[in-house]
């Protein structure tokens, strides 16, 4: 064996590693870009999740988005009031934010009182089953249950329980992922002090919505009449709750025939 032409292959690989080393160590320099230390902190703040309620790809983007000044400090919905303040003081400026919102499933129809059209067997998606005669639930207004809304949900908050989504408040960040991929419109993003929920959106009135569902919101009036701040009025069919009136005194949800109306 050439000894010899080993060393000197090793040599001059250890030559060329070597000036290669210096140029990228120029380049690091020549190219390097600054970065404000404040993005990292604006970064700690966050909810971590990446679930793009922001508007951004992702935390790190928001972040970088925040201190450039491309992006307002309560932007992060997950993160909350506490994450707005404190990124209001990294960046030395007052921040105000608005009452956090959750996901809220406006359904009732579990499969013990929603009735079926036909039993579907095709592909697990809520998406899929809608477009297939409508779903399998009579009430076009209904949960379809096929986890949609799980398969997006970044915080662990929703799982399917008797054939409707079930959320949990305590862990959902309110960024909307779920909302996106109901194809039935059933979720809608609610202030998390609503303690009074319609959760029917059936647009029949009377026998048509009892037909599809029995636990259905019959448009019948009653807690309009009985609301003293004006903050409930059937529109459409169904029930629908102005909270910047509602006084959460559950007054509605006492007098509704149906017990679609929840308070908690």
């Amino acid at each position: 064996m050439d000894y010899v032409s080993i060393l000197i292959a090793i040599a001059i690989l250890g030559c060329i590693g070597a000036i290669f080393g210096v140029i990228l160590g120029i380049a690091s320099k020549k190219f390097h870009v600054e970065t404000d230390e404040r993005v990292e902190r604006v970064r700690e703040c966050l909810g971590g999740a990446n679930c793009g309620a922001c508007g951004f790809s992702g935390c790190d983007a928001f972040a970088a988005a925040v201190v450039a000044g491309e992006a307002k400090p309560n932007g992060c919905p997950p993160g909350g009031a506490a994450a707005a303040e404190r990124i209001g003081e990294i960046l030395g400026v007052s921040v105000e934010y608005s009452e956090k919102k959750v996901a809220t499933l406006l359904c009732l129809g579990t499969r013990a009182v929603a009735k079926d059209r036909y039993a579907y067997e095709g592909l697990s998606s809520c998406r899929a089953a809608a477009g297939l005669a409508g779903g399998p639930k009579q009430c076009v207004y209904s949960c379809i249950g096929l986890g949609d809304c799980v398969t997006k949900c970044s915080f662990g908050a929703i799982k399917i329980s008797n054939g409707i989504a079930e959320i949990d408040t305590q862990k959902c960040g309110g960024c909307g992922a779920c909302v996106e991929a109901c194809p039935r419109s059933a979720i809608e993003l609610l202030p998390i002090s609503a303690n009074t929920v319609v959760k029917c959106r059936n647009k029949d009135v009377g026998r048509a919505a009892v037909a599809v569902c029995m636990m259905a919101c019959i448009g019948c009036k009653r807690c309009e009449k009985e609301c003293e701040t004006d903050a409930i009025k059937v529109v459409d069919g169904s029930a629908r709750i102005d909270y910047t009136k509602c006084t959460r005194c559950g007054k509605c949800a006492a007098v509704c025939p149906r017990k679609c109306i929840e308070y908690r």
